[in-house]
């Protein structure tokens, strides 16, 4: 509120006088208002505390049924009124040893009561293989900011530590003599690979000592358990011979520090798969220098496919951009699952991320990727979605998948052969006045939310009979709820006209090379219009 003065103020001129308003503002102290218990939190006390106090007896009851505390104990309900008369008001302390409603209130709103409380215990199995755990994993864990011009230190890495990261990246390269191995980011290793190696492999050994793991052989049909690795360091590098595909990432003929550029790509041909002949340097290093990597990685040669082709005699890591993972589950989301079951699959940050911001963590984690690497230095709600991730399992770093991504499962696939019978179901100038239709099948999943998915082959044009060859994979939680739905639609111009449809149950599908036929909207069944399918549905 205002209050205002009216002033008469004199001049030296006789007769001349002049108002002025001054104002005043009221200043009042306010008063905080005290917060009445809400109506759910009264309905909780009197229904277990009828008399208007809440007794020992009563927190107990309350913490078994209401807060379906089951193991709570009479010990658990003592300590918390302990804790609550404590912290009263030193003259109210012993005049009640019962609860009030507020007191209650109070209590429900305080760190006793805490939808998940801190806890340093590990309750989560940690005797599977390590691919069975999503890692808190970060992505150049030395840089103070963004990833072009932020300097490199060790705080990040020690902040990342104590946040319970539990992979760490550094990207090791020579000085610009070649004389010492220092930390930094973007450069190219282009000389003194071999001496690098060497020195690297003694650093880490004096570094790590006998904390530092290494495999007593190369090739692992399984990771260890996290309890079995407990208080020991893991190395995982490309190995020096390790050749890759470069569609996303760099050929390495020497081997380097951790990955890095693993974005741009390259021209160049790698060798055939298995082959290669080592240099000088080489010969003389690489013994010492593999003997301390303990997690291989590396993309094998071809496409995407044979990337994540499992090799039962050797568990290994691959490592995915943001963008060439999202790419892959389109096609590839079934046996992406089945890779991780048994070998690591890290992700990274796409390359634009030059202000270290983050991406879904869930794409990968729902493919069971376990190192879902993150720009720690960053911010954002991807980055407080994967610290609460985090602070399950007592916040140590280590999260057992669910069973789903752990399961050998099915390997249902699909694979849409060709089509035939329109021309004798449908007029010529159906779809098209001028030349035959441009064909094209979507084909996918209803069912429960996990299930759901649809995918497309490409357009075949101007073929009433076209070939297709296309396979698809599915990964079903649920088959027995599961139907398969297949359109076929004819594609030009940007138009998409019917074709055709069919669904069909999951559960009672036939394996091997099928015939479906085709239904109009109303699900009548043409008389000629059908596809031809492979199917391989291990239910």
């Amino acid at each position: 509120m205002f209050r205002h003065l009216i002033c008469r103020v004199k001049s030296e001129t006789p007769k001349e006088n002049y108002r002025v308003w001054l104002l005043r503002r009221r200043i009042r102290i306010l008063k905080m208002r005290v917060v009445e218990p809400p109506v759910d939190v009264k309905e909780a006390f009197y229904r277990f505390s009828p008399s208007g106090m809440m007794t020992v007896d009563d927190m107990l009851r309350f913490l078994m049924e209401h807060q379906a505390q089951k193991t709570a104990t009479m010990k658990d309900a003592q300590a918390i009124f302990d804790i609550i008369i404590f912290h009263r008001r030193d003259r109210d302390r012993d005049r009640d040893r019962e609860l009030h409603l507020h007191d209650f209130f109070r209590y429900l709103l305080g760190d006793l009561n805490l939808a998940h409380p801190p806890s340093s215990k590990v309750h989560h199995d940690m005797n599977a293989p390590l691919s069975h755990y999503f890692l808190f994993t970060g992505h150049n864990s030395y840089l103070t900011g963004n990833q072009f011009s932020s300097k490199t230190s060790v705080e990040p890495i020690k902040d990342a530590l104590l946040r319970g990261v539990r992979v760490i990246e550094l990207d090791l390269w020579p000085d610009s003599k070649g004389n010492h191995v220092k930390v930094c980011h973007g450069r190219t290793l282009t000389s003194s690979v071999g001496l690098q190696n060497e020195k690297v492999a003694k650093m880490v050994k004096e570094t790590f000592g006998d904390m530092l793991y290494t495999n007593e052989t190369e090739n692992l049909e399984q990771f260890l358990s996290p309890e079995s690795l407990k208080k020991k360091v893991l190395i995982s590098t490309k190995p020096p011979e390790v050749y890759q595909n470069t569609q996303g990432g760099e050929i390495l003929k020497n081997g380097s520090g951790t990955a890095t550029n693993e974005g741009q790509s390259s021209q160049c041909n790698p060798p055939e798969e298995g082959e290669h002949i080592p240099d000088e340097d080489e010969e003389k290093v690489v013994p010492e220098y593999r003997h301390i990597i303990a997690i291989h990685a590396g993309k094998l040669k071809g496409g995407l496919k044979n990337w994540l082709s499992d090799d039962p005699n050797k568990a290994r890591r691959l490592s995915l951009s943001e963008q060439e993972l999202e790419n892959a589950v389109k096609t590839y989301g079934t046996k992406i699952v089945k890779f991780t079951q048994r070998n690591f699959l890290r992700v990274y940050p796409k390359g634009a991320r030059v202000d270290s911001s983050n991406y879904n963590p869930f794409v990968g984690w729902m493919h069971g990727a376990q190192m879902v690497a993150f720009n720690m230095q960053g911010h954002g709600k991807h980055l407080w979605i994967m610290q609460g991730m985090f602070k399950a399992n007592g916040g140590c770093g280590y999260v057992k998948k669910p069973d789903f991504l752990l399961q050998g499962g099915p390997n249902d696939e699909v694979k849409v052969i060709m089509g035939e019978g329109w021309h004798q179901d449908f007029h010529h100038t159906a779809f098209d006045y001028f030349s035959p239709p441009d064909f094209k099948t979507r084909i996918g999943i209803a069912g429960v939310a996990a299930d759901k998915v649809v995918k497309e082959t490409a357009t075949i044009d101007d073929d009433w009979l076209p070939v297709w060859n296309k396979e698809f994979e599915f990964q079903l939680r649920v088959p027995e709820l599961a139907v398969l739905r297949i359109k076929v639609v004819e594609s030009d111009t940007g138009s998409c006209d019917f074709g055709g449809q069919a669904c069909l149950p999951v559960s009672e599908l036939r394996t091997g090379i099928r015939a479906v036929p085709l239904h109009d909207k109303k699900g009548n069944k043409y008389k000629h219009a059908r596809v031809l399918l492979s199917i391989k549905f291990e239910l």
